[in-house]
């Protein structure tokens, strides 16, 4: 199983084995004086909790980054939510709260299958594009704002409809730029992704940056390392290697999930073409994650002219599951003063799952 869908089965006795049971246990057992045990009922006692899947930043079933919903998630405590995370086995799932400020829609909490993330790009769009798709937040017919109260801070999210129903989602980065350098050689990053040393880095000009974009790191609430490559044929072929991972993003860098980026891209009108990996939160390779998109737009805040900027990026072709984004950020050449991110949804399925004993 890859844990999208999570189905519950329960022994169910032959009926004849059953009566002949109860009748040992209860007559048999009676007879000689012994009080047979309360015959225990799992089954009633536990709490079913609903659920959502979407695909996330695309427009196609079967596309896009599955994120997993749980629109009632009252009452559950974090290691339960981390266990359902993990039997979800998603690059996130997401657990929904009442809004805890006036200026709230709903709180929210993002796990991957590793550990809860303070914001993430896809859980935010695929949320609020749930909210609206159910009924359970109403806009106009043209759509609106809603805010998700995050661990990282209230995240504004935009939501295009057409006639009421939502087609699309946008959020705006709670998170303050920030970036800083990268103290591992061109040779080292190279072998963590196994390319040649000459394929790090990139020409820039075709994005609209001023300078060559080599790597560093970037975030807007959820730090990555931006690894810019040469071409799209360098992202392509890239694998992580995790031993060499290990020694060059240890335990306490910056970060140490790794943003793969070149210029250009396969789908028509796109202009980057990237792929992301996070193997300490129990994502191997992500379809699609706006946070890095994010960050890619702090890191390019920066790198441009002063000025507003979008960019369409894609992400999963390699695994499958085309992914399109769309970037957008203010700058003053210096910092990006705001960073956009956003695209479309598509609800797949629903379903439900017994929630985890409270004692783990």
């Amino acid at each position: 199983m890859n844990g999208r869908t999570a189905w519950v089965a329960f022994h169910r006795p032959h009926p004849l084995r059953s009566r002949i049971g109860h009748f040992l246990l209860g007559a048999g057992l009676g007879r000689i004086g012994i009080t047979p045990p309360p015959i225990a009922r799992t089954q009633e006692a536990l709490v079913e909790l609903d659920y959502r899947t979407l695909d996330v930043f695309t427009d196609t079933p079967f596309a896009g980054n599955p994120l997993a919903v749980f629109p009632r998630a009252r009452g559950l405590d974090t290691a339960r939510m981390q266990k359902i995370a993990q039997e979800m086995n998603l690059s996130e799932t997401v657990f929904i709260f009442p809004a805890e400020t006036p200026e709230g829609t709903r709180r929210v909490r993002i796990f991957t299958p590793g550990r809860e993330v303070p914001f993430a790009g896809h859980p935010t769009v695929g949320t609020a594009f749930y909210l609206v798709a159910s009924g359970e937040v109403t806009l106009g017919d043209d759509g609106g704002e809603i805010v998700l109260e995050e661990e990282v801070g209230p995240v504004k999210v935009s939501v295009r409809c057409e006639v009421g129903r939502p087609v699309s989602a946008e959020l705006t980065a709670a998170g303050e730029p920030w970036g800083a350098p990268v103290d591992a050689s061109l040779e080292q990053l190279a072998a963590l992704v196994s390319v040649p040393p000459e394929a790090v880095g990139a020409v820039g000009t075709s994005v609209g940056a001023t300078t060559r974009l080599q790597p560093a790191f970037a975030s807007v609430g959820l730090p990555y390392l931006v690894l810019p490559l040469r071409d799209v044929e360098a992202v392509e072929s890239a694998a992580l290697d995790t031993s060499v991972w290990r020694h060059v993003l240890p335990a306490g860098s910056p970060s140490r999930w790794a943003y793969l980026v070149a210029p250009g891209g396969r789908g028509e009108a796109v202009d980057f073409h990237v792929r992301m990996f996070a193997p300490d939160a129990g994502v191997p390779e992500d379809p699609a994650t706006g946070s890095a998109a994010a960050a890619l737009g702090a890191y390019l805040g920066s790198r441009v002219p002063a000025g507003t900027h979008s960019w369409v990026v894609e992400q999963g072709l390699e695994m499958g599951r085309p992914s399109q984004l769309f970037l957008s950020i203010d700058t003053d050449g210096d910092l990006a003063q705001g960073v956009r991110v956003g695209g479309s949804s598509v609800l797949m399925s629903r379903g439900s799952m017994p929630a985890p004993p409270a004692n783990g």
